[in-house]
């Protein structure tokens, strides 16, 4: 896990965003991370995927504000 936080320096990103045309589907940070993991040999992490990866594992939250499942 020390490898995939320290690209966020260890706190989750949040996007606080308050209406859907908000979110993405790949963000800087997703490219940087899925150009990273492609260099060390790596396939199939596109910033898409990575992006997806970064929402699954908490690294960002970027549920909607009005969201009942939003912790902050």
């Amino acid at each position: 896990d020390k490898y995939i936080w320290q690209f966020v320096n260890g706190r989750q990103i949040n996007d606080h965003i308050r209406i859907p045309e908000e979110i993405h589907a790949q963000t800087p940070l997703s490219v940087k991370i899925s150009a990273d993991l492609k260099q060390r040999g790596f396939k199939f992490v596109g910033p898409v995927i990575i992006y997806s990866f970064m929402q699954a594992i908490g690294l960002i939250n970027d549920h909607e504000i009005e969201c009942i499942y939003n912790p902050g």
